[in-house]
């Protein structure tokens, strides 16, 4: 009976340790599990930033000021020979009234635009709310400026843009010309650079036509604009603008020819920058 009872006391104990093991284990088991469906999110979370902090992240560089304000573009054509389509913003206060220009700033487009791209990408409505004259032209053989003959020589384009000018009372301007339209601009900086308050030249055409002592005269300020990934027109433009002595360089990065198109923001935060820092 003694050997029995023995038994009897120790056979529960060993059932009850074994139930504990037990327990423990399937809980281990639980958790590992729980633990494995868990930890895709948890890494998922500490690699990406939060919401607030995306936020945070997009508004590190402050935009240039949006428009709040209706702005109104205008339309006219001017005559001549050719007469020329224009689309105009002028400058308003943040209760929308018009004011005195702080700048007056004109803008020609390459070969595969008109001025209504800049009004689309609302380049004169930023201008005419940070208080400039915007001024956008159709150059002849596009938009709506009919073609002419008697555009052959640089003096004569040179001609067309000063009388675009003067017919609108544009006295000295800043001259913003991507592309094609530097067919105008690079002779018209070489003989009127007096008209000019500064120059945005944006990989334009016909910069080899000219030696570095002509570029080393001009002293007007110029900020050279380019995309990245525009290795043909860009690089060259930029190589030859350099010599210019009053320069600074906004390079896009990530953006081809039309560079401005592809990185809007960019190119209007550095045209703001450059435009408050003439006088």
């Amino acid at each position: 009976m003694r050997i029995i009872s023995s038994v009897l006391i120790v056979q529960p104990n060993k059932m009850n340790f074994l139930r504990n093991r037990l327990v423990i284990l399937v809980l281990v088991l639980l958790a590992t599990l729980l633990l494995y469906l868990l930890l895709p999110s948890i890494r998922q979370g500490s690699m990406e930033p939060s919401l607030d902090a995306q936020r945070m992240g997009l508004m590190a560089t402050p935009p240039p000021q949006i428009p709040t304000i209706n702005v109104t573009i205008r339309t006219g054509q001017l005559p001549g020979d050719p007469p020329l389509f224009f689309r105009e913003a002028l400058p308003v206060d943040g209760a929308g009234r018009q004011i005195l220009p702080r700048l007056q700033v004109v803008l020609l487009h390459g070969q595969a635009f008109t001025s209504k791209t800049w009004e689309e990408l609302g380049t004169m409505a930023l201008l005419a709310t940070n208080g400039y004259q915007a001024l956008a032209m159709d150059l002849p053989g596009y938009g709506k400026s009919p073609d002419s003959e008697g555009l052959k020589t640089d003096q004569n384009r040179v001609d067309l843009l000063s009388r675009f000018m003067e017919s609108l009372g544009v006295r000295t301007a800043v001259l913003v010309s991507p592309s094609m339209s530097g067919h105008y601009s690079i002779p018209f900086l070489m003989k009127n650079t007096a008209q000019l308050q500064g120059f945005i030249p944006i990989a334009p055409v016909g910069t080899r036509s000219y030696t570095p002592q002509q570029y080393q005269n001009i002293q007007i300020p110029t900020l050279i604009v380019f995309g990245a990934l525009d290795t043909n027109l860009g690089a060259q433009s930029h190589k030859n603008l350099i010599q210019l002595p009053h320069h600074s360089v906004l390079k896009l990065e990530g953006a081809r020819h039309a560079c401005y198109m592809d990185k809007t923001r960019e190119f209007h935060q550095g045209l703001m920058d450059f435009l408050g820092k003439l006088k």
